[in-house]
């Protein structure tokens, strides 16, 4: 199973020794974590991982949507229920269930991340198989109880330089308060994330919006509505946050007058807005956070695409986040307009899309990048965090926005041990790219060199303000 030194380099000769020179100068270099989901309680309370299972296949939606596709049941591999009914919890059974069908993950990035992982963290250089299932367990498991296995000193094996959260916009953000009190020179920062207040179709979105009007203080009115977002995100900048994220279902966004908000306002609030209402509900409140990103300067992330959820019998049984949300196609070009006439042409804001629609990506996402100095290209997401996705995202977008219209790379991971394995993939596949266009006499190594750096560490930085 040793991973091979040269795995996602080209094959040819002359661009595999560029590739090669490329990577040895960025594999080393820090990593620049600016969005993801791992757990801030982690890095505040420093606790060891509980087992394997725990650390490699629960909270990972990569593998356990790959497994119940061929028909393993979610408790069996012990994903908590949302009405806290019975699943498995012996850490061992999860684990032996998860290598007799590791023949799934042949040829996917979660596959590579795996192993990655089990070679640079724990030393295991044998593939996963029944046969030799409990014999990895217990050397994985012997290893999580060293304290070097405890996530501030992984954080610090893995170089990470500073390291995003992604919090809820009502979170009162005592994990991080606590990691600042606790004197430890780690940099994790919140991120603010304010869809349970924003999306009128989430579940107790008329609790949580009555609830966030009152945490900040503000009237239950359009005007107080936006002053709470205005209060909270202050809130989060103090502990360090230098970002919005927002995942919405489409990237419509809207301009709407003063009165005809408070309108919309009243009728979302209320439970009365019919679903036309409350997609441009949604598509207002884009506009507004691109607003406030232009008067706080937080870098505003939007995730649009996703049909979350698809399968309605996991999510009543299991909830968010469980596997079952499918990309679907975006519109950009029109839906961004109205944004993009009230922040579009200022170089002080930063708007960074994301898409699960590879079709946008030459025809409307790279031209737009391309042309409004506020708009940057994330990297490929969820989906396409692959060698393919982010081969394809390169070829695709760099012939009309450069590579300097893009963010470098985030592993938007909730599995800790994968953080450095996506980066490296990353870097991997850049180099790739980068000798290419050496090979085929487009760049010259030495700028292929300094674009390496930055898309592994620079653009990531200077991007979101890190």
């Amino acid at each position: 199973m040793a991973l091979h030194p040269d795995r996602l380099l080209p094959i040819e000769p002359e661009a595999r020794a560029v590739a090669r020179r490329l990577f040895a100068e960025v594999a080393s270099l820090p990593i620049v974590s600016p969005h993801g989901h791992t757990e801030p309680v982690w890095y505040a309370e420093n606790p060891r991982f509980p087992d394997p299972a725990a650390l490699f296949v629960v909270p990972d939606h990569y593998i356990f949507r790959m497994l119940y596709s061929q028909g393993v049941p979610l408790e069996a591999l012990g994903v908590p229920r949302a009405d806290g009914g019975s699943v498995e919890t012996d850490g061992r059974a999860i684990w032996r269930l998860f290598a007799r069908h590791y023949a799934l993950f042949r040829g996917t990035p979660s596959r590579l991340w795996f192993e990655h992982s089990m070679q640079d963290v724990f030393g295991i250089e044998e593939r996963l198989s029944e046969a030799n299932a409990d014999a990895l367990y217990d050397r994985i498991a012997e290893a999580l109880a060293s304290d070097a296995m405890r996530p501030r000193e992984l954080m610090e094996r893995f170089r990470i330089e500073v390291i995003a959260t992604t919090d809820a916009a009502t979170d009162d953000l005592r994990h991080h308060d606590a990691i600042r009190r606790s004197g430890w020179n780690g940099r994790v920062v919140p991120t603010y994330r304010p869809d349970a207040v924003v999306d009128p179709d989430r579940p107790g979105f008329a609790e949580a919006l009555a609830g966030f009007t009152a945490l900040a203080g503000e009237p239950d009115t359009w005007e107080g509505y936006l002053a709470a977002h205005r209060a909270r995100r202050a809130y989060f900048r103090e502990r360090g946050a230098t970002a919005s994220d927002h995942g919405h279902p489409s990237a419509r966004t809207a301009d709407l007058g003063s009165a005809e908000a408070a309108r919309l306002f009243d009728r979302v609030r209320a439970g009365t807005a019919d679903a036309g209402e409350r997609e441009l509900f949604r598509a207002q409140m884009l506009t507004e956070m691109a607003r406030m990103s232009r008067d706080d300067g937080l870098v505003m992330q939007i995730h649009p695409g996703s049909r979350r959820n698809h399968n309605p019998a996991v999510f009543q049984r299991f909830g968010f986040d469980k596997g079952a949300d499918i990309p679907g196609p975006t519109d950009y070009v029109e839906a961004l307009r109205p944004l993009l006439a009230a922040v579009g042409n200022d170089p002080s804001v930063t708007v960074i899309l994301f898409t699960l629609d590879e079709t946008a990506f030459g025809r409307e996402l790279a031209p737009l990048a391309g042309h409004y100095p506020a708009l940057r290209l994330g990297p490929p997401w969820w989906f396409f965090d692959s060698p393919e996705g982010m081969r394809r995202f390169r070829e695709t977008t760099t012939e009309t926005a450069g590579f300097r219209n893009t963010v470098g790379f985030n592993d938007d991971t909730r599995a800790f041990l994968s953080i450095p394995a996506r980066h490296d993939m990353a870097r991997r596949v850049d180099c790739a790219y980068l000798a290419r266009l050496v090979a085929d006499g487009r760049l010259d190594e030495d700028e292929a060199h300094e674009t390496a750096h930055e898309l592994a560490y620079g653009l990531a930085k200077q991007a979101y303000r890190l």
